[in-house]
């Protein structure tokens, strides 16, 4: 075999970092890119608001790897080999300065996600990478020692694949046909529909810590132990969103999919404060500023004014109540809305700066030293096709670096067990 041919189905974060590094590490392969859509790197445009949230500031890969529900075990090794530091020091190589941001984030200085994306594509370029967009594979299958893929209106023979199809569809369905299982994929990053819309009102209105827990029929073991997040929370017109939520939908995944995302949520709105603290806060405005009305007066600074107001309603208690006035009654009920309260969720809405799902080819058919497929020789998996997802973050484009580096270590090697 003078000349190596690899075929990226793909072109992701995780496709391209993985033919960037076969093509440095390889120099004698001949790498074909073919992406879908029109362009690639659709989803590294849009991560982060459009900004590109490039990657998490934490370098030990035990915490690391306990920031994905779905794949953690394997990544924790994975992550020794590529992680947060090293993409840093990648893309420091190719020009790009990176800044962490408070809640340790990663994005590009710029704040624009084109940085990235441009940095990638004449990283592939000048590694003689060919990229062909708008080459929508629907089949794959063997062809003596190599594969035959398939797309409209075209062909290509080549000796090895590198399958970073992400959570289209298609790749699952090419996975497939080449011999692998599927764990059903779900969705895993997603807000939560509550119908009120009296809360629908406050859309906008935003907590720093809030503290959420599913009060939903029983779930599994790993899913009890985060049925409760604690965090920020936006207020939307269609309910809650916000990292807390994402959290929990991403935890909750398979459990929320089998309830078919209906349930019940508890909403501590003051999580810093405690019910204790508060009812003691509570009782000392009723004798301190007993003349104020409940409406001008919030018990807490932190509280919103807009969701104060909310919360009074929602206990049926008149703004123009004075606190002094307040009965024993209507300062439980007060407390149970700040602290308790409880909504129906009545399905799942979209994030859409991140779609991510859980499921995928099985970690048990793959060999994650080289990213090798244990079913298929000559094929390799990167990225979201294999059933790992990761927090809101940096977390998902994390993994997708470390598998697709993984990837382009092995992809050249004469002996695929290498």
């Amino acid at each position: 075999m003078s000349e190596m041919h690899i075929a990226v189905v793909g072109g992701g974060a995780a496709g391209f970092f993985g033919a960037i590094q076969a093509a440095r590490q390889f120099p004698q392969l001949r790498i074909t890119i073919l992406e879908a859509l029109p362009q690639p790197l659709t989803k590294v445009r849009i991560s982060g608001g459009g900004r590109c949230n490039v990657t998490h500031h934490c370098f030990d890969p035990l915490l690391l790897s306990q920031h994905y529900p779905r794949g953690g075990q394997v990544l924790r090794g994975l992550l020794t080999r590529f992680q947060p530091r090293d993409v840093l020091a990648w893309f420091a190589q190719e020009g790009v300065t990176l800044k962490t941001e408070p809640d340790g984030r990663i994005f590009p200085c710029s704040d624009d996600s084109s940085t990235i994306t441009t940095a990638l594509v004449r990283a592939a370029q000048r590694a003689k990478i060919t990229i062909q967009n708008q080459h929508k594979i629907h089949t794959i299958r063997r062809q003596g020692d190599g594969f035959h893929l398939e797309w409209l209106g075209g062909g290509l023979t080549c000796d090895r694949v590198l399958l970073a199809t992400g959570s289209n569809p298609v790749g699952y369905a090419i996975a497939t046909q080449l011999g692998h299982r599927l764990i059903p994929p779900v969705p895993a990053l997603f807000t939560l529909h509550i119908p009120d819309p009296a809360l629908w009102a406050l859309a906008g209105v935003s907590l720093p810590q809030v503290r959420l827990k599913w009060l939903g029929e029983e779930l599994p073991r790993l899913a009890q132990k985060h049925r409760e997040q604690q965090g920020a929370l936006l207020i939307t017109h269609w309910g809650l969103s916000g990292p807390v939520v994402l959290r929990l939908s991403s935890w909750l995944a398979r459990s929320l999919h089998s309830c078919q995302y209906q349930g019940q949520l508890q909403v501590h709105w003051l999580p810093a404060w405690g019910r204790q603290k508060l009812y003691e806060q509570c009782q000392l405005l009723r004798t301190q500023v007993a003349a104020k009305t409940l409406g001008n007066y919030r018990p807490v600074r932190e509280l919103p004014q807009r969701l104060w107001h909310y919360l009074l309603a929602c206990a049926h208690i008149p703004q123009q109540r004075r606190w002094g006035e307040l009965s024993g009654r209507e300062l439980e009920q007060l407390l149970l809305q700040m602290t308790a309260k409880v909504y129906p969720v009545t399905g799942k809405g979209i994030f859409k700066e991140e779609f991510v799902t859980c499921g995928g080819v099985p970690w048990g058919e793959v060999d994650s030293r080289t990213m090798h497929s244990r079913v298929c020789p000559g094929l390799y998996l990167a990225g979201e096709v294999l059933d790992m997802d990761g927090l809101t973050g940096g977390f998902n484009l994390q993994a997708a670096w470390t598998t697709g580096w993984i990837a382009g270590q092995a992809l050249g090697a004469r002996d695929e067990n290498a």
